[in-house]
């Protein structure tokens, strides 16, 4: 895949972000799921123990869970001093402080690392990178992204965006994108044109209100179907 390990900054969140990111309602949860840059999440690890069915993919699955540990281990100090150095970008509710953000993240990555062997043996997770999904047509439900389009529009262009969201409403019968914002905290400049190009295509686009901020401003998410 040509994806270095030193190139990633592993960030995991839980299934009650998730829930609250994507407005996850219980009917969502019973149908099939897919995770599209899920990284070392906790989300799918705890869906399985209750008995949910949800695959997530990330290229990051390529790598041992030792290496991961270990590029976790090496990022996060990193990351929590960025954070603490922009504290008027985020909304300190739920998450009380950056120490706090770092004990909640290194419980979900944590409990990622502890099933992530066994995930991987069942097929869990797929060391697998948008915009290229190996799935059938329509395979699952609903198919989530989380913190990687719009959130990394520096890094990834309009046409990435837009292959990436068709090739999710390829394999899922809808789409749920979270959050809206770059990671500087403005809306994302892609978004709009992205949207436009969506519409244009026959796609159904929704930007919803969720019960989730943490950047500050980030609690919209995008909802897209497919072209009827």
């Amino acid at each position: 895949m040509g994806l270095k390990l030193a190139e990633v900054v592993p960030w995991g969140r839980s299934l009650a972000e998730y829930r609250r990111m994507f407005d996850l309602t219980e009917a969502d949860l019973l149908g099939s799921l897919l995770d599209c840059g899920g990284g070392p999440a906790s989300f799918n690890a705890e869906l399985t123990q209750q008995g949910y069915s949800v695959i997530s993919c990330d290229p990051l699955y390529q790598f041992s869970p030792a290496e991961i540990a270990e590029r976790i281990a090496a990022t996060c100090d990193q990351i929590l001093q960025g954070v603490e150095a922009n504290l008027q970008n985020y909304v300190w509710q739920d998450i009380q402080s950056p120490a706090h953000l770092g004990e909640v993240r290194m419980v979900a990555m944590t409990e990622f690392l502890a099933d992530f062997p066994e995930g991987l043996r069942e097929g869990r997770y797929q060391p697998i990178a948008l915009p290229c999904l190996p799935f059938a047509p329509q395979q699952f439900d609903l198919a989530l992204c989380s913190h990687l389009l719009f959130t990394y529009s520096d890094h990834l262009s309009g046409e990435f965006h837009l292959a990436a969201i068709e090739e999710m409403g390829r394999v899922a019968q809808e789409v749920r994108i979270f959050p809206l914002l770059n990671i500087s905290g403005e809306v994302s400049p892609l978004l709009a044109p992205v949207l436009k190009e969506l519409q244009h295509s026959g796609y159904q686009t929704e930007i919803c209100p969720v019960a989730y901020e943490f950047q500050r401003g980030g609690d919209r998410m995008l909802r897209v179907r497919k072209p009827v």
